[in-house]
């Protein structure tokens, strides 16, 4: 099998070679020709069972922070104060209506620095004109 060649060096009667990514050094033997890191066979690994590595959370289908609500009825009927079910009022209440959460949009920097700009342009403005207003005596 042929290897890239990788750069090396020796200190203090010690081979060190660089990793095939070329991230890190490692310490290596005598008749070493070639060496991977820790991350880059960790990352071959993910990469080979990929199914392995997804969390497998199950959603129930209830919105975020609904153990927090005072009052909460799910879809089936249930009915929960704070979290805790409470199977003698099942089904006697209406099923809780969930707002779709608003999507706050976020400003690019660029966005926040013209902001920034606009409002140090308004305040200079304003001084400009009570200075204006102060040599053309109107107080």
């Amino acid at each position: 099998m042929k290897y890239k060649e990788t750069h090396e060096y020796t200190e203090k009667g010690v081979r060190y070679m660089k990793c095939q990514s070329g991230c890190c050094y490692i310490s290596v033997g005598e008749n070493t020709t070639a060496v991977r890191c820790s991350r880059e066979v960790n990352a071959a690994i993910y990469k080979m069972f990929p199914e392995d590595n997804k969390p497998t959370k199950v959603k129930t289908g209830r919105p975020a922070g609904w153990h927090w609500m005072a009052e909460f009825v799910d879809k089936d009927g249930t009915v929960y104060h704070k979290g805790v079910e409470q199977p003698k009022l099942f089904g006697t209440l209406p099923v809780t209506k969930v707002k779709p959460k608003r999507m706050v949009k976020r400003r690019s920097q660029e966005e926040i620095l013209l902001a920034r700009e606009a409002e140090k342009k308004a305040v200079l403005k304003k001084e400009f004109k009570k200075q204006k207003d102060f040599l053309n005596h109107r107080m």
